[in-house]
């Protein structure tokens, strides 16, 4: 098969970018985490200290050159080297781009030392890498808790690491800016997080910033946790994540890790939140049917517990192959097409 057009260059290379960055991250998982969290913090910190004036329009400025400047340099690289170089050259930069900002070995030690430290029984050391993952806990956590606050954050994590990025990355590709969509994903989520956190010098960003970054990234983020949302539901319990999914929806429409916990309590039958919290609906008409329904919901949701853990582990690796096999049969349509 021949690929013929730059069309079909650019299907193909998108395509196998991810795949290889994927493969590359299982191997030889990548090390300069914390060095682009400290470029990243020293980037926005700037950013802030001399565009943020406290008003609208500064702020729209200072999210606007935090995110999409990087996410313009490697457009401009990866088109660069595609032109002048040779597509080659231009995956290989996609590759690079997406081993930096995709992958679950950024985060999944912790996982798998609390996963060891709860099969031991040894709950203090299990409490001690969530601490150093998620921040301070509260001194009375049972062991249900213990484990739920896991597949929370395990989940969130996947999502964010993995799926989000898939997701932007893909639409990125389709407009021909190859990998800057996941750049724009990942900084968005860290322009949030900074802008909301007081550096150690005591810079902090004004209100308006800090409005602006939790908005745009409830942007990005709303399309990636509803396509995350509906892969579990496929691979998972589909009815009772959709139906999970549904009442979240109805209850808050605006929060979208919530609406991805719910999804996911149903796709593997764990009590992710206070069983009426899950059920509860926004304009109960009858009682009746009010409390029937929670009573339903809660006989299918089971109390957080150490399978748990492997179930979620399942249901995340079988939606990336879903997902895989899925951008596999798109591309093959665009270069038979």
């Amino acid at each position: 098969m021949r690929l013929g057009t730059p069309a079909r260059y650019h299907a193909f290379m998108s395509f196998f970018s991810l795949l290889f960055a994927l493969i590359v991250e299982q191997v030889r998982p990548f090390s300069g985490v914390g060095r682009l969290w400290t470029w990243g913090a020293s980037w926005v910190d700037w950013v802030v200290e001399h565009f943020d004036s406290g008003d609208s329009g500064q702020g729209v400025a200072c999210w606007a050159i935090a995110a999409l400047v990087p996410a313009g340099l490697v457009i401009a690289i990866h088109w660069a080297l595609a032109l002048w170089v040779g597509w080659f050259s231009a995956f290989l930069w996609n590759v690079l781009v997406l081993y930096a900002t995709l992958g679950f070995r950024q985060f999944s030690h912790f996982f798998t030392e609390i996963r060891k430290a709860l099969d031991a029984g040894d709950e203090d050391a299990a409490r001690s890498w969530l601490e150093s993952w998620t921040g301070r806990l509260p001194a009375d956590l049972s062991r249900a808790e213990l484990i739920r606050r896991v597949v929370v954050q395990s989940v969130l994590s996947a999502h964010r690491h993995v799926f989000g990025v898939f997701t932007w990355y893909s639409i990125g590709s389709l407009l021909g800016l190859g990998p800057a969509g996941a750049v724009v994903y990942r900084l968005g989520a860290y322009v949030h997080a900074r802008a909301a956190a007081v550096t150690d010098t005591g810079l902090h960003a004004s209100s308006a910033v800090q409005q602006l970054a939790g908005k745009m990234w409830w942007l990005l983020d709303w399309l990636p946790v509803r396509m995350t949302a509906m892969g579990f539901a496929f691979v998972g319990s589909f009815e009772d994540s959709i139906d999970l999914w549904r009442r979240r929806e109805m209850r808050d429409p605006g929060d979208n890790d919530a609406l991805l916990i719910a999804a996911t309590a149903g796709a593997i039958g764990i009590q992710l939140e206070e069983p009426m919290g899950l059920v509860e609906s926004p304009m109960p008409s009858d009682p009746s049917e009010v409390e029937a329904a929670s009573d339903a919901a809660v006989s299918t949701q089971k109390p957080p517990q150490i399978g748990h853990l492997a179930a979620v582990v399942g249901l995340v690796w079988r939606t990336v192959v879903m997902w895989l096999v899925l951008l596999a049969l798109m591309t093959l349509a665009r270069l038979l097409g």
